[in-house]
């Protein structure tokens, strides 16, 4: 195998690594999210975990983050919890670092 071509795997594999890294942390903010969501609404230990859930799938609906915003922000005002946009989006990248720190710690 010519230098060229192992470099070439050794690119893709990185590729591979950084999404899936990426990923993982955006996966994991949106269940903090959720979490912090689920406080702000008063819910209990489970519907909190549930919240949670619901929030990392509400992902899956579109590409990037206003999906999350979207289901966030909406399941706010119908509870009555008075929060700005910018608050919640300013949360939003705050946990992503959270995330992205929490898995680079687990290896």
């Amino acid at each position: 195998m010519s230098g060229f071509e192992e470099r070439k795997k050794g690119q893709e594999a990185k590729f591979a690594f950084d999404a899936e890294k990426k990923f993982r942390a955006e996966a994991r903010r949106n269940k903090l999210l959720g979490l912090w969501a689920a406080e702000l609404m008063s819910l209990e230990a489970e519907a909190a975990k549930a919240y949670a859930a619901e929030v990392v799938a509400a992902d899956f609906e579109e590409a990037g983050d206003e999906d999350v915003f979207r289901k966030v922000s909406g399941d706010l005002k119908a509870k009555g919890v008075d929060i700005s946009e910018t608050v919640i989006r300013e949360k939003m990248l705050t946990l992503v670092a959270v995330a992205s720190e929490q898995i680079a710690a687990e290896g």
